[in-house]
This record gives C-alpha cells, sequence and structure tokens, in this order.
C-alpha cells in the first residue's frame, strides 16, 4: 500500500527550549505509576425521574458519564455538580454521593437495583417506567480502583468531584474519548460493553493529567515543588532510584544548592524532611507492589534498598498502619 507522505504526521523536533524538564519528566513518572482499574461499571438508562446512591469506596474512584439526558451529584455535604449530555465526572476519593435527576429527590442504592449481565465487570441496569419506551437519560458509571502509588500525596489533594463538560476545557484529547464512549453506550454494537469499560479507564487516567497540568488548582506541599526546577530534580532522583540509600547531601548535590538550603526549601515546601519523605514514597510503592503486583515480602524489601526484612516490615507498618503481610491479604 502507497502512503502519502503530506498527509503523515510529524514528530517535533526537540530543542532544549521544548525538552522535558525534571519537573514534567516527574509528572510523566506519576502517570506511569497511576493504577486505575475498573472492578465494577453498570450501563443504566433511566426514565425523566431517578435517584441512585453510592457508598464510600476507600481506596476507590467512581466515573460517571452522562451520554444522554442531565443528571446532578449531589455529595454528602450537601453540594450538587451539574452533569449535561456527553459530561464526565471522575471522584478520586470514593466518597459517598447520589447520582440524581433533580435535587432533593429519593433515592435507591445503585446495589439494589436488578442488573443484566453484558460482559466482565459490566452490568445494564434499566429502570424506565412502560410509560417512557425511551429512555431520558443514560448513563456509564464505574467504580475503579484507584493507586497513585508513590506520589500518594498529590491524591489527597484532589477536589471531591472533578467534572469534565462538553467543552472539555483544561482535558485536551478528552472530548474524542468522550464522543465514542457516546457512541458506543447508544449503539450497543457487539462488545461494546468491554469497549466503554477500557474508554472509562482512559478518560479518568486523562481527567487526571488534566488537573495536574492545569496547576493542580494551585495546590501547595508536593505539587509546589514539582513546579520548582531545583527541588523536582531531587524528587526525581529519589522516584528513579528509591531504593538508593540516599543523604540530605546527595539530594542536595542533585539540585546544585547547598545542604542547609536544600533542607530547609525541602521541608518548608513539601511540609516533611527530605529522609522522611523518601521512606514514606518507599513504603507508598512497596504497597503498590505488595498489593498490586504481588511481589513476595522479601523480594520488596530488597528491591528498595533494606536488606533486612524485619527493618522493612517495621518502617512500612510505621508509614502504611499495617504490616506488609496484611497488606498482601487486601486483595
Amino acid at each position: 500500500m502507497m502512503v502519502n507522505p503530506d498527509v503523515l504526521i510529524e514528530t517535533p523536533k526537540m530543542s532544549k527550549q521544548n525538552q522535558l524538564s525534571p519537573s514534567s519528566n516527574l509528572v510523566s513518572e506519576l502517570l506511569t505509576g497511576m493504577r486505575l482499574r475498573g472492578v465494577q461499571y453498570r450501563r443504566i438508562q433511566t426514565g425523566p425521574a431517578f435517584g441512585m446512591g453510592f457508598e464510600d469506596k476507600p481506596g476507590h474512584a467512581y466515573f460517571h458519564f452522562l451520554a444522554v439526558g442531565t443528571a446532578f451529584i449531589c455529595t454528602d455535604d450537601g453540594e450538587l455538580h451539574k452533569l449535561s449530555a456527553g459530561s464526565a465526572a471522575f471522584m478520586p476519593h470514593g466518597r459517598k454521593h447520589q447520582l440524581l435527576s433533580d435535587a432533593g429527590i429519593a433515592f435507591q442504592d445503585i446495589e439494589k437495583f436488578d442488573a443484566a449481565p453484558l460482559g466482565e465487570s459490566v452490568s445494564g441496569v434499566d429502570t424506565c417506567p412502560s410509560t417512557h419506551p425511551v429512555p431520558s437519560a443514560v448513563i456509564f458509571y464505574g467504580c475503579m480502583e484507584f493507586d497513585l502509588g508513590g506520589m500518594q500525596g498529590i491524591g489527597k489533594l484532589m477536589p471531591t468531584v472533578m467534572v469534565a463538560d462538553t467543552q472539555a476545557q483544561g482535558y485536551p484529547g478528552l472530548l474524542p474519548v468522550l464522543d465514542s464512549m457516546k457512541r458506543e453506550i447508544c449503539a450497543g454494537r457487539i462488545g461494546f460493553a468491554g469497549i466503554l469499560a477500557r474508554l472509562a479507564e482512559v478518560a479518568a487516567a486523562m481527567i487526571v493529567r488534566g488537573w495536574i497540568e492545569c496547576g493542580c488548582e494551585n495546590a501547595s506541599g508536593l505539587l509546589a515543588a514539582l513546579r520548582d526546577p531545583r527541588l523536582a530534580r531531587a524528587i526525581l532522583a529519589l522516584h528513579r532510584q528509591p531504593g538508593r540509600e540516599w543523604t540530605v547531601a546527595q539530594l542536595a548535590a542533585e539540585c546544585h544548592i547547598s545542604r542547609s538550603v536544600f533542607a530547609r526549601r525541602f521541608e518548608t515546601t513539601i511540609g516533611v524532611p527530605p529522609l522522611r519523605y523518601a521512606t514514606e514514597l518507599r513504603m507508598r510503592l512497596a504497597a503498590q507492589l505488595l498489593t498490586h503486583e504481588r511481589v513476595s515480602i522479601d523480594v520488596v524489601a530488597r528491591r528498595l534498598g533494606y536488606t533486612s526484612q524485619a527493618a522493612f516490615s517495621r518502617a512500612f507498618k510505621r508509614v502504611i498502619g499495617k504490616s506488609p503481610g496484611a497488606c498482601r491479604q487486601m486483595l
């Protein structure tokens, strides 16, 4: 087959001005370490009045995509977030909330609705009354395991609800994904359930990326450090070699500043001393390896620079709040 070179996308030339900075590299590594895995999906079609409740799911995130109609997300504090057709919402903390046709309408827990299996982890819910053969709202909902690994501190700074509207401002590239979701959910072609599940995970990841790229709503702490080229170099070094026995002097050398200035700047910006951050990073990565990748405790300890499994277990429990063995049993 002949290819027309005029329509090929040219790979941009990377100059010193547009090469990734240390902070950009760190954000890229954050996204690489992110884990989003759907555990439950529902394709829901309803009549004009509906109310669905969702319970707290620690360690999980909720995703809602509204293909047809309008809806409101009501959080536990009573705040309302309106969704219009084509909009998506990501809830990174998995907080309790309701999805309503109107504020104040009665709701029922999502688990109490009859659901028919459509595919792996995907079910269909139809609550349309017989008097409304055409649904007033069509929704795709997902509950996902959400883990940022060593960058868990960023997750704590995320808002309860992150809404991407039909204009998808602040989320470059998301609109085509949402358009694809709308086509799949409405057409119901062969294999649509599995495709929707994968698209939902992509859309959720893009919402997280867009939030980070837009400055994380000017959040402080670790995110401020990502925007500081000098501190970013040290954080990048820690994330690239988490098993190395770093000293404050070595980290300061990565940033080309004195040990005292670095230590003071790091703790003032991030809120913890450099070596405590390094330990907490190792333990977050260890938790991810133990739960998601099922690596043995001994291998995780050695990979992260511990020659003694007992010392590793003590540090792990101090940071995570449970033993490595208990963490492995969570999944």
